[in-house]
This record gives structure tokens, sequence and C-alpha cells, in this order.
């Protein structure tokens, strides 16, 4: 299943609905009032919520939704920094011997139908397309040989850096954690219709040029080992999301740099799950 949260159009403010995105792009409504209260039934309901979604009610089309971040107040975010081989050259950096988090926040996360907005003091703004992974339940010190059993399913986020603030300052958090820095969607889709999620095509294009390419079998830790790893000091919860690192050709490893402008749009792409785009909007002083 391909799942996600929206609005109606004709009710732009209204409240948050969930549905099962179908391959025309419209959405058929499930019984629930957010993304993780249906990711903490998912469990002990899946059989229950499938066939209500098979049998349930009619479908909206693509021009009666609002599609909206999947899933809009994680617990947590982890982000993994380094993670693929090309990605740490291009940096200058050294090859991580444990893979290197640092955090995002909800304040971050904005939908497939929104701008980013660029800080004004931010000269140095990065795009970075990611496979996210979303926990389904409570994982505490879980083995690699378990830890695809907590996965709920998979979408995509575009970790945008501001990397004058990251670099400078000498700790990421400020510089990652930015208002609307991390557009996420277009959905979820689950475990079952992402069989094999290291082996995923991957991209990002800038104003239609295509800037990043590559696949998730070129990850330094694949996903069991990161979640064993984060699970084993932190207990991750239904709904957490684990984004697995980006792969080269960030703005950042170019000669010379590309920094995103004021109207540019990125288009992050991530095989099974879908196109991620987004407008970015420069904050004026």
């Amino acid at each position: 299943m391909k799942l996600v949260q929206y609005r109606l159009r004709s009710d732009a403010q209204g409240r948050i609905r969930v549905g099962e995105w179908l391959e025309n792009g419209s959405v058929r409504s499930l019984d629930a009032t957010d993304m993780k209260t249906l990711i903490r039934r998912f469990g002990a309901d899946e059989q229950e919520i499938r066939q209500k979604a098979a049998s349930g009610e009619a479908e909206l089309s693509a021009d009666d939704v609002r599609l909206i971040a999947p899933i809009h107040n994680p617990d947590k975010m982890i982000f993994v920094g380094l993670n693929y081989k090309d990605h740490v050259e291009e940096s200058n950096m050294a090859m991580p011997e444990v893979p290197v988090l640092f955090p995002k926040y909800p304040n971050a996360i904005v939908g497939p139908e929104d701008d980013v907005i660029i800080p004004a003091e931010v000269r140095e703004c990065d795009y970075e397309v990611e496979l996210a992974v979303v926990i389904g339940r409570e994982a505490k010190r879980v083995s690699p040989e378990q830890a695809m059993n907590y996965v709920f399913g998979y979408t995509v986020i575009n970790d945008v850096s501001a990397r004058d603030l990251q670099l400078r300052e000498g700790q990421w958090t400020r510089g990652k954690a930015i208002d609307t820095f991390a557009p996420m969607g277009p959905c979820i889709a689950t475990k079952d219709d992402v069989p094999a999620p290291h082996l995923l095509n991957l991209s990002l294009t800038l104003n239609g040029g295509v800037m990043q390419g590559s696949n998730t079998r070129e990850l330094i830790f694949d996903i069991p080992y990161l979640i064993s790893f984060i699970s084993r000091t932190m207990t991750l919860q239904p709904g957490d999301i684990i984004s697995t690192g980006t792969p080269p050709g960030v703005g950042m490893g170019r000669t010379p740099p590309v920094w995103i402008r004021d109207g540019d749009v990125t288009e992050a792409f991530v095989e099974r799950i879908g196109l991620l785009r987004n407008r970015y909007v420069q904050e004026r002083d």
C-alpha cells in the first residue's frame, strides 16, 4: 500500500485525513485520525485495514486533495550523515567507522506541495535526496537479524542543509534542523511494497537538471545495522523516522559549488515510492 496524509482542497486548513494513494493519483479515505495512529494500529489490524481500504469509500480525485507530509508528528527523526562512500569522498571527510547521526524535528517537516523557506542568513543552501525508513513498532536493543521486522515502510526525504551554518559552526543541528528543511513524501510505501530496499534507484534534479543519481546498494551502513545501532541507546517508537543518508552529487561537492536559490525547484525520487517536488523561497532580511 501507498499511504498518504491529505487535506481536501475545498477545506485547505481543515482536518488531516489519511488515505490509500492509488496508481491513478486518486485517494481512498481510511479510518484514522492521522498516520501515526494508523501505524500503531497496523500491526494488530493490518488485514482489517486492508479489507476496509479495498471496499472503502469512493475515491477522491487528485484534484480534490492536497497531499501533505505523510507523517507530520514523529517522536524522533534521526538522520544519517556520510553513508554513501562517494559522498564521503566528495565531502573531503574521513570514512565513518560508525554511523554519523544528527536530529531534525517536526518543525522541519513540509509536504510534497509545500515551499522550502531559506532563512535570510543562509546563502549556501544544499539538497540531499534520501530513502527514509518509518518504524512500525517499539524497538529497543534490536539485533540486525530482527531489525527489518520493526519496519513499517519507506518514504522520500530531502535533507535540505545550510552548509554555511553547518560547516562554519562546527555542529550540524542549527544548519540542518531549520524550519521547512525536511520535505517529505509524497507517500509512505508499506514494507511489502518495497521488497528490496537495498536495491532502489534514487535521484534528484534541480530545475530539471540531474544532480544526484545512485542506488541504495551503495549504502555504507544498511537499514538493519542502522536500526540495531540506534536502538541500542534510543527506544524507537511507531512513526519514528531514520533517514539513511544521501548519495554523491550534492551542491557542496561540485566545482564550483551549486547552491539553491530563490525560485529553484528540486524533484527528489526514490524508486517504488515516488517523487517529492518542492520550490524554494529565499527569506528577505
